[in-house]
């Protein structure tokens, strides 16, 4: 939808998920998933880009903005984590969720998908698309701290949270509080569940039409 009203996309798939999951290794962490979403704005040499990160991708556009926030026109949080300086996504996940994630991460070094369900998935065609697509997670994305150093930089960008509250996780639901009514947000609520660009596609792209 967004190439068809002209636009340059980019969709960069994470090491060690999707179609890379056969990079999957110990030590994965979320240095690598940020140099991964670096790498590609360097090497495509992108500029006034409007960077989303969905869920745990909040942490890696985060991390990403802090080394090339030249490069970033408007950050977008699709119902995701939006980090503070030295901390990790379990920090901001349910405490029991959290550590059930722990305990599994632990003992295996990478972490099983939720139940679709979770995400607001129950349809059988989007059952179907996404079940074969799910992969572990590494660990260490979830649990190693973001450390920025550019936050005056970070701090000057646009930024859009966009919340899914139908149904809420449960995890996002602080940070659509938080940002809500701060001016210096844009903020959207879709009503609708976690993976919105399955659910709600059309509505997801109106946003992301108008934040470009």
């Amino acid at each position: 939808m967004l190439r068809r009203a002209g636009h340059e996309v980019y969709t960069p798939t994470l090491t060690g998920l999707g179609e890379r999951a056969h990079l999957a290794r110990p030590g994965i962490d979320l240095d690598l998933h940020v140099q991964d979403v670096v790498a590609l704005l360097e090497a495509e040499d992108l500029h006034e880009v409007v960077l989303l990160g969905h869920s745990y991708g909040g942490m890696v556009v985060t991390g990403a903005a802090d080394r090339c926030a030249a490069r970033i026109r408007r950050l977008v949080y699709l119902d995701a984590f939006v980090p503070g300086n030295g901390k990790c996504a379990l920090d901001y996940v349910l405490p029991e969720r959290a550590a059930a994630f722990r305990r599994e991460g632990e003992r295996v070094g990478t972490v099983a998908p939720p139940p679709l369900a979770l995400w607001g998935l129950t349809r059988p065609e989007h059952i179907a698309f996404a079940e074969p697509r799910e992969t572990r997670h590494p660990y260490l994305g979830f649990t190693q701290p973001i450390r920025l150093a550019n936050e005056a930089a970070l701090a000057r960008l646009p930024k859009t949270f966009i919340y899914c509250s139908s149904p809420a996780t449960g995890t996002f639901d602080h940070f659509a509080a938080k940002y809500r009514n701060d001016p210096a947000w844009r903020y959207l609520e879709l009503k609708t569940g976690h993976d919105a660009m399955i659910l709600v596609p059309d509505e997801l792209a109106a946003i992301l039409l108008q934040s470009a």
